[in-house]
This record gives structure tokens, C-alpha cells and sequence, in this order.
């Protein structure tokens, strides 16, 4: 059975900061405007009020707004809280056993490449996934693979996926919105999965925000279950 702790680390190893860094028992990351994921700090243990502290403050330093990813603490959760750090992103993993997840695209119906074609980055671009995010996606883990489907001889989506330990992680799945409602992140999401069985994963997940509502039908329509969450803890005043 697929871990929570294994989800975790598949995630970050697929879509990394540019840096991490020790403070006390707290990780900080820095990510350089590619993101929540990639700019939030994680604690192992337990932590102090002191810790918190140098924690925030070494977050300001590097320049990022302090923020926390929570997995399941409570006590570093209720700690935040009391400081007036909303929660922010509550977020769902969402996986399944790669034979399930992955079907056989039709020939040159999806197409992958790497890097990414200016087609790939402009259909990014337009979805708000700029070069920030592409910089993260050419830090992930190999094998990574950007993929773009077609549908009525035009570019209808693109997503990347990574793998790790077996893992394939999907992210950045974008539907041009003329070909909303379509089919097309179905038929992503599948093919996606079938290139990464051809990579060896053994299981195929990713990361949604609860509020998604659509995705998350999408997914669990897939046959793919909840696995898993995390959220994160930021000041309502520091938020963009």
C-alpha cells in the first residue's frame, strides 16, 4: 500500500525548490516564485515558540512571506493558529495502482517531449503557469516528460509529470478552455499514466486542492482515491 510519507517525498522530489535549508527542526524552502509547494517550510518533530520564531524569521531573510505546510501536526497547526496564521490550500493526494490509472492513447493524439516546445510553454503561460513553475518542472527528478494532447488537429492541453521510487507524480494539467468538458484531461490523465508505466512507476498520484471540485470527480472517476492531505498556515496579512 502506498504511504502518505512516501506521497510526501514524491512530491517534493517532483516539483523541488531551488534550495532547502536547516533551521532547528524546521526545512525552508526557497521558491523563488514558483509557488506555495516549493516555498513553504516543514517541521519534523516538534517545535518550540523560540524555533517558530527563527523559523519566520529566517524565511523573511531569504525574502519569502513565512509559510507552513502542515502533514497531520496538530500541535504545530494550533501553535500557528494562536499566532493568527489562517489556513490556507487545504489539499488532497489522489492515487491508484498504475494499470489502473493508465490507458493507451491513440497514435500522435499525445505527444511528449523534453523540454517543453514554445506551444507547451505558451499553453502554460496562458493558464498562469509561468517561467517560475517551468523552472521547477527542469528541477523534478528523471524521468520527466512535458506532454501536450491534440484534439481536432489543434493543441487542446498540456501537463508534466515526474517519477520517483516508483511514484509518477502528475502536475501543471492544463485544458485550453475551448476544449473544457471534452474529455481532453481524461484522456491526459490516462495517456500520462501510460507513459509513466513505461517508465517502470508502479503508482500513479497527485496533489488537488479540496476546493477543486471538478478535478476531484475527474479523478475519482478515474478510479483514483484520496490518499492523503496537507494544508498550509499563512497570516491573512502576508497573503498575496
Amino acid at each position: 500500500m502506498l504511504s502518505l510519507a512516501a506521497l510526501q517525498t514524491a512530491l517534493e522530489a517532483t516539483w523541488p525548490p531551488a534550495a532547502r535549508h536547516a533551521c532547528g527542526p524546521f526545512t525552508l524552502r526557497e521558491g523563488q516564485d514558483g509557488g506555495k509547494r516549493v516555498s513553504a517550510a516543514t517541521l519534523e518533530g516538534s517545535a518550540t515558540q523560540a524555533q517558530i520564531d527563527a523559523a519566520e524569521q529566517a524565511m523573511q531573510t531569504l525574502g519569502q512571506t513565512p509559510l507552513f505546510m502542515i502533514r497531520a501536526q496538530p500541535e504545530l497547526d494550533q501553535a500557528l493558529e494562536a499566532r493568527g496564521y489562517a489556513l490556507v490550500d487545504p489539499t488532497l493526494f489522489y492515487a491508484a495502482p498504475i494499470h489502473d490509472a493508465a490507458e493507451v492513447p491513440r497514435p500522435v493524439s499525445l505527444l511528449s517531449c523534453w523540454p517543453p516546445l514554445a506551444i507547451q510553454r505558451q499553453l502554460w503561460a496562458d493558464a498562469g503557469v509561468g517561467p517560475a513553475r517551468l523552472a521547477v518542472m527542469a528541477r523534478a527528478s528523471a524521468p520527466r516528460n512535458a506532454f501536450i494532447a491534440r484534439f481536432q488537429n489543434r493543441a487542446a492541453g498540456v501537463g508534466f509529470a515526474a517519477l520517483h521510487n516508483g511514484i509518477a507524480m502528475l502536475h501543471a494539467l492544463e485544458v485550453d478552455p475551448g476544449f473544457r468538458r471534452q474529455g481532453v484531461a481524461r484522456y491526459m490523465v490516462r495517456g500520462i499514466a501510460d507513459w509513466a508505466r513505461g517508465q517502470g512507476a508502479e503508482w500513479f498520484a497527485l496533489a488537488v486542492t479540496e476546493r477543486n471540485m471538478a478535478a476531484r470527480a475527474l479523478y475519482s472517476a478515474l478510479n483514483m482515491t484520496e490518499a492523503g492531505r496537507y494544508h498550509y498556515r499563512q497570516k491573512p496579512e502576508d497573503r498575496p
